[in-house]
């Protein structure tokens, strides 16, 4: 993990703003950024691989505020998008086209002309219906498509069944042995241009032993298609970089740097890169604040105001998040169920968790929610989605007002 959250005077901090400044002024749950955290992180990868003739583009599906996108452009970075709206918010942050990849297992033709008439660098074929639909699509608009193929690898990148992407039973991508064909029928279809191959095997990755034995395969796969006189300019290898969530699982991005920069290094055209959680995991916290204490005689529980619906990670995927107080005292630590307020016993931020003991009115930091928090929140129960704040150094600046109840019936049609 970072050192943008730091305790001064028993107090945590975001850089060198009292965190507690934010949760009283703009109340709780409030999501809070760091912005030299998010940029650190994108200048600590870029180092790592500065040796490779590569494009990193951010995965805009882990945080897609536009402040945090526009973040990222003005970092040099190009961007990756899943979808139109992801897209649309790319553009309004300021993206070059031509450093947009867009990808998705299921676009829509809607989705595909946006791309096409945006002029991305390229979209990110997952099936061989989509080539068809996509040349079709091209040729209505009397456009070329740049295209990339997503090869399925089948590698497992021992990561949680729901992040994992890159194995034959998942539904990414042409799986490697079809993937020849599949470049054969995009070479023959006149309103397509080939320019890249893609992979993505999974989320989370704390190893890069499932890198390089997918990176193998794909360069093996390169070679093959060079034979047959398909030429490639990029080289996608996703994203999945994993971070930092407890303390005990130390990621060091130059040790996979280590590893695959010389299994891409001999790829003639440019390397292509993915990162979202890595750049923004860390530097981000959910603040939310304690609304009662209570015990059953089993269980002690602290009943806090960010749900499920505010952080799903912890339900979805049983994710370890830590959880740190604002105000260190000197109580005594208590074993606890951290819950929300949502009607569901899934509505839980941490069980048997051990942290100072808490009163009615403390604040608390859910740490490491700078990626698939916001993103990921509903509003379940009729709650109104969170607000976001970022900050530079000891300035801070909101960046999304926390919703309304009028905002909650906003699109709402009563007959």
């Amino acid at each position: 993990m970072n050192n943008i959250f730091n305790y001064k005077n028993n107090e945590l901090f975001c850089e060198d703003l009292l965190l507690k400044t934010i949760a009283e002024k703009f109340g709780t749950p409030t999501y809070v950024y760091s912005i030299n955290g998010m940029l650190d992180s994108l200048f600590i990868f870029e180092n790592a691989f500065k040796i490779l003739n590569k494009l990193v583009c951010y995965s805009v599906k882990a945080n897609s505020n536009i402040s945090v996108i526009k973040l990222f452009v003005g970092g040099g970075a190009g961007i990756d998008c899943n979808s139109g709206g992801e897209l649309f918010r790319a553009i309004k942050a300021g993206a070059t086209p031509s450093k947009i990849i867009f990808t998705g297992v299921g676009k829509t033709e809607e989705e595909i002309k946006f791309a096409l008439e945006t002029k991305v660098l390229m979209l990110k074929v997952e099936s061989f219906q989509e080539l068809e639909s996509i040349n079709n699509i091209a040729a209505s608009l009397n456009l070329i498509a740049p295209i990339a193929i997503r090869v399925n690898p089948d590698v497992d990148a021992k990561t949680h069944p729901y992040i994992s992407t890159g194995l034959a039973e998942n539904k990414f991508g042409i799986n490697i042995s079809e993937a020849q064909n599949a470049f054969q029928i995009a070479k023959s279809l006149p309103n397509l241009k080939i320019v890249g191959v893609d992979m993505h095997i999974g989320s989370q990755i704390t190893t890069p032993l499932p890198y390089k034995d997918a990176i193998n395969k794909l360069i093996l796969f390169v070679n093959d298609l060079n034979k047959n006189g398909i030429i490639l300019e990029h080289l996608d290898v996703g994203g999945g970089f994993g971070v930092d969530y407890d303390g005990n699982n130390k990621i060091n991005i130059s040790e996979f740097a280590n590893e695959l920069t010389p299994l891409l290094n001999n790829f003639k055209g440019k390397i292509i890169f993915e990162p979202g959680r890595f750049l923004t995991a860390n530097s981000g916290v959910l603040l939310t604040k304690v609304l009662f204490t209570k015990s059953n005689n089993k269980k002690e529980f602290v009943i806090v105001d960010a749900g499920m619906n505010d952080i799903v990670r912890p339900t979805l995927y049983n994710a370890l998040h830590e959880i740190k107080p604002l105000k260190v005292n000197s109580n005594p630590k208590n074993v606890v169920d951290i819950v929300g307020p949502v009607c569901e016993s899934a509505d839980f931020i941490r069980k048997n968790y051990s942290i100072q003991n808490c009163n009615q009115g403390d604040y608390l930091a859910i740490m490491s929610s700078g990626a698939y928090g916001f993103v990921m929140s509903s509003n379940y129960n009729t709650r109104r989605r969170a607000a976001e704040v970022l900050v530079d150094k000891n300035n801070f600046y909101l960046i999304r007002k926390r919703e309304t109840f009028q905002d909650l019936i906003s699109g709402e049609i009563i007959i």
